[in-house]
């Protein structure tokens, strides 16, 4: 009788330095989510989202929890919650990949254990209201402004990274203000519209801009 044959799945290596970034992608939450790609990249991790490849090919599900599975740290913004104006339902993409974030640290390889995540809100107990089982966890409020969402980023990267030499919040938030005045001309050079950037436009102006002005 033949003996089975045991397989083991491949552990997806962790990458100490990405970001998986949980958020809306509208237009009106752009603001805080090009803050937060801006803040990450400044302190010296690397951003990643859904909307880093654009692959008919995989199944957009797939590829979320192939980026998450890639990320030791995740920011999950769970602000966009309001019902929508046309069907009169919720979102729930963003507290799905919350969910899916908690989960690839419990029950993933043994790696995976090391994940570490930010929980975003408008409102620091409006979570409360619509996903009470994350009650305990460290949540964290924008209020809806780009420069408090950057000091939360940076203060959380800190203390959980440990890394020493991180600028501070306030740094982050001027070297922001300065890229977003010169990003007009940067976008000019570039051939780019300023408000139509995809993600990689974006972390490309960023990684660039930090480059030579940091």
């Amino acid at each position: 009788m033949c003996s089975p044959i045991l397989t083991f799945p491949v552990t997806t290596r962790l990458r100490g330095s990405d970001v998986f970034i949980n958020c809306p992608f509208d237009i009106a939450y752009r603001p805080i989510f090009n803050a937060i790609v801006f803040s990450v990249y400044d302190l010296g991790f690397v951003a990643r989202c859904a909307l880093e490849e654009d692959d008919a090919g995989e199944f957009r599900l797939s590829k979320i929890e192939r980026i998450i599975e890639e990320c030791r740290f995740g920011i999950n913004d769970l602000s966009a919650v309001a019902l929508d104006a046309a069907t009169g339902l919720p979102r729930f993409n963003m507290p799905l990949e919350l969910g899916l974030f908690f989960g690839c640290k419990r029950f993933g390889p043994a790696n995976q254990s090391k994940k570490r995540t930010l929980v975003l809100d408008s409102d620091l107990h409006r979570y409360r209201q619509f996903i009470s089982d994350i009650s305990g966890q460290d949540i964290r409020a924008h209020n809806a402004d780009p420069e408090r969402a950057i000091r939360e980023v940076r203060d959380w990267l800190q203390a959980t990274s440990k890394r020493a030499g991180l600028p501070g919040g306030g740094e982050i938030v001027e070297h922001y203000r300065r890229f977003r005045t010169d990003l007009p001309a940067i976008c000019t050079e570039l051939s780019l519209e300023p408000d139509r950037l995809t993600f990689l436009d974006l972390s490309a102006a960023v990684t660039d801009w930090l480059r030579t002005n940091r």
